[in-house]
């Protein structure tokens, strides 16, 4: 009986033993969401399914606040057309402002601006039943609008009363002592957009380079705001001329670069050269034009996700927001795609 009961004993032992080991080969507990930024949310049947089957949360852009010249005076842009909504859809406000709306905003001012912000998200959110429980704002702040906007953010969440988060870029965790740590109740870490843009063939991807990235990350642990993370799910091309950069278009990819009526491969390099002069979708293109084709796919996230979580603190939960719904390639990215990227966090 004895020699029975150890045996069991035993058995029972491996198998507890084996659940963590089973439980680590299950997501992860991040949750998944989209970033949606065009000034109409309108979603087609893929969207709409890939954000019930992710989770169904969004963070949409309300609305841009800039600064006008001429009349001296900051204003909202691009206010977003709210349609309808998939049944469930978990939404987060999410507003961006611009750098220069701080630089030439009055410190008297800053307080009213941000009760500005906070009635129109509130009149968005009111017209179409939207109950929210966060709000995000988007700001490049500098050294010089440091104070003005981490004032416009106190004054913004004591009137507004939700959790307020706001985007941190890689040079701000860097260079924390200087750039100040945002009044917020979380940061959210813009993984992408690393280098700047260049005509230089040669340069590596400025979207995501996981060697651009390893400058800044390694800081990540001595960070002292929680942070959720922002992943790159566009792709662009740099369009050249003479040696210069005169314009990006999220709009044009391989598959129009690899019209050989039109274009021809650069060897040993994925970018092409215009054989003739043309209007493609209403954009002039010269003839000898380059166009440097930098993409994202899932070995793009992939290498992300694994070099973030190496240096990323442990916390709880984390937020893995993907840029952007509204552009998304769906022949790159789908549910089992985006589910085991959010996995690894």
């Amino acid at each position: 009986m004895v020699i029975k009961l150890r045996k069991y004993f035993r058995w029972f032992i491996i198998l507890v033993l084996s659940l963590p080991t089973a439980s680590c080969r299950r997501p992860g507990n991040a949750t998944t969401a989209f970033y949606y930024w065009k000034t109409a949310f309108i979603l087609n049947k893929q969207q709409a399914a890939l954000l019930k089957q992710t989770g169904n949360n969004a963070y949409i852009r309300f609305f841009d606040v800039s600064w006008n010249d001429k009349e001296q005076r900051s204003y909202p842009n691009a206010v977003v057309q709210l349609n309808e909504f998939p049944v469930g859809l978990n939404i987060t406000p999410v507003i961006y402002i611009t750098n220069k709306t701080f630089e030439n905003t009055a410190d008297t001012a800053v307080a009213a601006l941000a009760g500005h912000c906070n009635k129109l998200i509130n009149e968005l959110s009111a017209e179409k039943k939207i109950s929210y429980t966060k709000v995000q704002v988007d700001c490049d702040w500098s050294l010089s609008t440091r104070d003005k906007y981490f004032s416009f953010l106190k004054a913004f969440k004591k009137l507004n009363q939700k959790r307020l988060e706001a985007t941190i870029r890689l040079h701000q965790v860097k260079f924390k002592e200087r750039t100040g740590i945002p009044p917020v109740d979380a940061g959210v870490l813009m993984f992408y957009n690393m280098g700047k843009l260049n005509a230089d063939l040669q340069q590596p991807n400025s979207i995501y380079n996981e060697d651009d990235a390893g400058k800044y990350i390694v800081y990540l642990g001595s960070y002292p705001l929680k942070l959720d993370i922002a992943l790159p799910l566009f792709s662009w091309a740099i369009h050249i001329r003479e040696g210069r950069v005169i314009q990006v278009y999220g709009k044009i990819r391989r598959r129009q670069l690899t019209d050989q009526v039109h274009f021809e491969p650069i060897e040993g390099q994925a970018d092409y050269r215009a054989k003739t002069s043309f209007f493609l979708d209403g954009i002039y293109i010269k003839q000898n034009d380059i166009f440097k084709l930098e993409e994202t796919d899932s070995n793009t996230l992939n290498a992300a996700a694994q070099q973030l979580t190496q240096h990323l603190p442990k916390q709880k939960h984390t937020t893995i927001i993907y840029y952007e719904l509204a552009n998304i390639d769906l022949s790159k990215f789908n549910e089992e795609t985006i589910t085991q990227i959010s996995a690894r966090f």
